[in-house]
């Protein structure tokens, strides 16, 4: 049984233990939500989007708000080619250390479920489509902060014929 000055050596041991805890999980938090704030703002670029992985490629132009906070963020805009092709895109994210789970907007079948992580400066994440596209449920997404005022949002998935990963939409962000 500890008695006397070893209680209290053991006491502030613990408290030192536990209070190195604590400011190594707020560091880890700080540092998610310093990146996540690079992405917020009003952002505009082109890029390319295949509505399908066999479909023709189609060059867009993209507007987009981000807003984001310690833990979470929220891209809304708009795409568009000429008269052909119009659509509302929407990602929700909410981060808890490096992992990510939230849904996406774009592509026509309802709301799908992202989850992933960051690597470095981008948030890879795994889709899981409302419905079939491109005969399954699933592809992925990348959203990539480059350089200091730069995003890059890219899709890939599975072209059923061939099994081959497909880019079926990559959008260079400029803040504006």
């Amino acid at each position: 049984m500890l008695s006397g000055p070893k209680i209290t050596q053991t006491i502030k041991v613990a408290i030192a233990a536990a209070t190195a805890s604590m400011l190594m999980a707020g560091a880890a938090k700080a540092d998610e939500s310093a990146f996540l704030k690079t992405l917020a703002g009003n952002w505009s670029g082109k890029g390319m989007v295949k509505v399908r992985t066999n479909a023709p490629t189609m060059k867009v132009t993209c507007r987009f708000k981000s807003d984001a906070n310690a833990s979470s963020l929220a891209l809304n805009g708009r795409c568009t080619s000429l008269a052909i092709f119009s659509r509302v895109i929407s990602a929700s994210l909410k981060a808890s250390g490096d992992t990510y789970t939230g849904s996406y907007v774009g592509a026509g079948t309802g709301t799908a479920g992202l989850g992933g992580k960051r690597a470095g400066n981008a948030i890879s994440l795994a889709i899981k489509w409302a419905k079939e596209v491109n005969g399954d449920r699933r592809a992925q997404m990348t959203i990539e902060k480059t350089g200091a005022s730069g995003m890059r949002l890219t899709t890939i998935d599975t072209d059923p014929a061939t099994g081959r990963s497909v880019v079926t939409s990559r959008i260079e962000l400029r803040r504006s």
